[in-house]
């Protein structure tokens, strides 16, 4: 079969999953290095250069958050997580470690294969680790560079603090990104343990982006985790 996207490398323990899932990639046109355990997996990581990880949490030999923290040392690699570990604690301790997406099992192949698409579209529209200069989803419009936010035609007039916040959001749109994640490149790593800032910030953002803040289109919770921008997907 023509592979018409990256080399992603797979480290899931259960052969009969590692299977199944490799069957499904590949049949979606990846090219897919699937091994057992953390340790292989760090390595063919740093030798094969793989343009996505996919990545259990309890593997035989380390556990899974090890393997983001020491990849995250040296690697800026995609990492999405597959895990059983459904508690919001092993969640947010995946994406604070480094990780960009999390699911958890059981879910569905379509469900990942969406996950991975939009994870390396994100990864294809930051060359260099740039940001775009204008985001758009549905009336919300973001101008990063000349630092402008408009809903439909109204322009909407942000604090440098609000701007901050929402830019973040911006730049992970569709991911979550977490609360320790937020205070820390909002304000710095001082404030990580202010999560009442973020609530009060965020709250200010919804009145005046969200046309019904209660019930928010753009700036979703994902409960006990942190915020995500929405890309108008649901």
């Amino acid at each position: 079969m023509k592979t018409t996207g990256p080399l992603l490398l797979l480290i899931e323990d259960d052969p009969q999953l590692r299977t199944l899932l490799t069957t499904a990639l590949e049949s979606q046109g990846y090219t897919v290095f699937a091994i057992a355990s953390g340790r292989e997996g760090l390595t063919a990581a740093r030798n094969r250069h793989p343009g996505l990880l996919i990545l259990d949490l309890g593997l035989p030999d380390i556990d899974g958050q090890d393997v983001i923290r020491r990849l995250r040392t040296w690697s800026g690699l995609p990492i999405i997580v597959l895990s059983a570990r459904d508690q919001e604690s092993d969640i947010t301790q995946a994406l604070d470690n480094g990780a960009d997406d999390y699911l958890t099992k059981p879910f569905s192949t379509a469900e990942l294969m969406s996950r991975i698409k939009a994870l390396l579209r994100r990864v294809a529209k930051l060359p260099g680790g740039g940001a775009q200069e204008c985001f758009q989803v549905d009336e919300l419009k973001i101008e990063l560079t000349r630092r402008r936010v408009f809903v439909g035609e109204q322009e909407i007039h942000l604090t440098p603090t609000e701007f901050r916040l929402l830019c973040v959001l911006v730049r992970n749109a569709g991911f979550v990104v977490t609360h320790r994640q937020l205070l820390e490149k909002v304000w710095g790593a001082s404030y990580i343990e202010h999560s009442h800032y973020l609530r009060i910030y965020m709250g200010q953002l919804r009145h005046k982006i969200e046309a019904d803040p209660a019930r928010p289109r753009y700036l979703l919770t994902e409960a006990g985790v942190g915020y995500r921008l929405n890309m108008g997907e649901n």
